[in-house]
């Protein structure tokens, strides 16, 4: 229930009242071509695929504070308070189920509605019984599962991380192994509900987590939503490899005052989001397959927790290239953004898309909704994509193929025949 939680509901409400547009929802705005360029076919991605209607969806949350839907977006301060009094009643009538917190994982919050139990077995057996007593209480058919939570601890994947009874057997000797988030995962997965991950903390990109969700049916997807810098990292590098412009380095430092920020301060959260950012060029660059450009590139990332900001994320990023026989250009970006409001519409994407994707069958790791991601998971021994405009081909041509339409190459040679 924190700045991107009530802001995606707060914003789901409003728009299905008509009161503001879904901007930045490819599910709601986006279209899809279909067929050859001159056959005009374009329809919206919502009318071409069977996506949930925004007025099905009915929300819940879990948080370690007590407040209802309607306090904590105004602690959040992203909304404008005028707007959510068109909508207090029905986020006052959400209240937060106790959370499962453990401070030693996200060092700078302390919880007072957290669970309690003999171990992280028994506590995952609460999470579940939430979840089906919110199903039962609304008259549910579907759910999915969105962790937006704060970033937890760097974690590597260990060995009880690689079977599912290995798993089990470290949730009943609460082993710290095992943060919170991973026994939301647990829970979600178990009862073969969609999961996402949106913060970049290890979580369900587990190999005991992987096979639970493709023996139960449970599409997955994740992690680290891509929003302000990261976003522009994206857009900004295919197109500086695309012209084989070099890069020499890459300084990128950020400003925000929200609780996130102030999770980030932690050096172990840090150092959490630090792997997310860093990992972006490395894969849309190709040191490896461009020495001359990109080996010797020098990619700093710095975020600064500033209070005075609130959810106002300021992003620069200096850029030091190498053009033509070797001379010296700069690019300089400063992104003036609001993290939440960037990362609303891809909470509404990820519950609509993961939605169809467990009702076409699908399971396990979503590839297609990398798009989505800063880091995105992946079958093992296969690298991740993170060019936006690939990840943006995979995303419609994973649509296409789910309604037997012809998948687009963009070769346009058929044109010239």
């Amino acid at each position: 229930m924190g700045a991107v939680s009530t802001t995606f509901v707060a914003g789901t409400l409003l728009i299905r009242k008509g009161l503001a547009p879904p901007t930045g929802s490819l599910a709601e705005m986006g279209t899809v071509r279909l067929g050859k360029r001159n056959e005009g076919r374009t329809p919206l991605i919502k009318d071409f695929v069977p996506l949930a209607s925004l007025d099905d969806l009915v929300f819940g949350a879990w948080d370690i504070f007590e407040d209802n839907g309607y306090e904590a977006a105004r602690t959040a301060g992203v909304i404008e308070p005028s707007m959510l009094e068109q909508v207090r009643p029905e986020l006052e009538a959400i209240k937060p189920w106790p959370a499962v917190f453990d401070q030693r994982y996200v060092k700078r919050l302390m919880g007072t509605n957290v669970k309690t139990g003999a171990n992280k077995l028994e506590i995952a057996g609460q999470v579940r019984a939430d979840i089906r007593a919110f199903k039962e209480a609304n008259g549910l058919d579907r759910l999915v599962m969105i962790w937006c939570g704060s970033t937890e601890i760097f974690m590597t994947p260990t060995a009880v991380h690689d079977s599912i009874e290995a798993f089990e057997q470290a949730l009943e000797s609460n082993a710290d192994d095992i943060p919170s988030s991973m026994v939301y995962a647990y829970a979600a997965l178990v009862e073969g509900i969609p999961y996402a991950n949106a913060a970049p903390n290890l979580s369900a990109d587990i190999p005991a987590l992987d096979r639970l969700a493709i023996d139960n049916g449970s599409p997955v997807a994740g992690k680290d939503l891509k929003t302000g810098q990261t976003l522009i990292k994206t857009i900004v590098a295919p197109g500086l490899k695309a012209r084989l412009i070099g890069v020499a380095g890459w300084f990128s430092t950020n400003i925000l005052g929200n609780r996130d920020g102030e999770v980030l301060d932690d050096p172990e959260s840090f150092k959490t989001k630090e792997e997310s950012k860093k990992s972006v060029l490395d894969y849309i660059l190709q040191p490896d397959l461009y020495p001359t450009l990109y080996r010797n590139l020098c990619h700093v990332v710095r975020i600064n927790y500033y209070p005075p900001r609130g959810d106002n994320k300021e992003g620069w990023d200096n850029i030091d290239l190498v053009g033509w026989l070797g001379y010296p250009m700069q690019l300089k970006v400063n992104f003036l953004c609001r993290d939440s409001i960037l990362a609303a519409p891809i909470v509404l994407d990820l519950v609509l898309f993961l939605d169809l994707a467990k009702r076409a069958g699908m399971s396990g790791i979503q590839e297609w909704l990398s798009f989505y991601f800063k880091s995105p998971v992946h079958a093992p021994g296969l690298y991740p994509e993170h060019d936006l405009f690939i990840q943006l081909m995979k995303l419609k041509n994973t649509l296409r193929f789910m309604r037997g339409e012809e998948l687009i190459t963009h070769l346009g040679l058929e044109y010239y025949d």
